[in-house]
């Protein structure tokens, strides 16, 4: 049963089910309502689809746990697609219970390949090397 906070469409074998750009509390029943209709469907893999998804508390990400129960169940594969709520489902564990992808096509693809993943927080500028921690200042010029 599509809601307005969750429309369900398909492609090819796949049901694709559009989040909001808000997921909170408030609209969190629903939400679980329509991902839970989604995997009853019958589709080989369902897609949650949370690209244009700006923000997700906790009563949505248990509402995606839930969904990921009810097609294990069922044996549904259930793929995510997020990109500026990826950190959060990153923190809380998610990406170990579904792949997340950084786009619809890959999620529809299914390669693992085009996973989502967020950056190593102890690489890039200012974060540590590899070999043995940072650099000690050099000498002044003259010593």
């Amino acid at each position: 049963m599509p809601t307005e906070d969750c429309q369900v469409g398909w492609v090819g074998p796949h049901a694709v089910v559009a989040m909001p750009a808000e997921i909170d509390a408030v609209n969190a029943g629903k939400i679980r309502q329509g991902l839970l209709s989604a995997v009853g469907l019958g589709a080989a893999a369902v897609v949650i689809d949370m690209s244009g998804t700006t923000f997700c508390d906790s009563a949505g990400v248990q509402a995606i746990i839930d969904a990921y129960r009810q097609a294990a169940a069922n044996g549904i594969e259930l793929r995510l697609v997020a990109t500026a709520v990826l950190r959060v489902l990153t923190l809380v564990g998610i990406g170990q219970l579904v792949p997340i992808y950084p786009a619809l096509e890959a999620a529809l693809a299914g390669t693992s390949t085009g996973q989502a993943s967020t950056p190593d927080p102890g690489g890039g500028p200012g974060g540590t090397t590899v070999g043995g921690g940072p650099q000690a200042p050099a000498p002044p010029a003259g010593a």
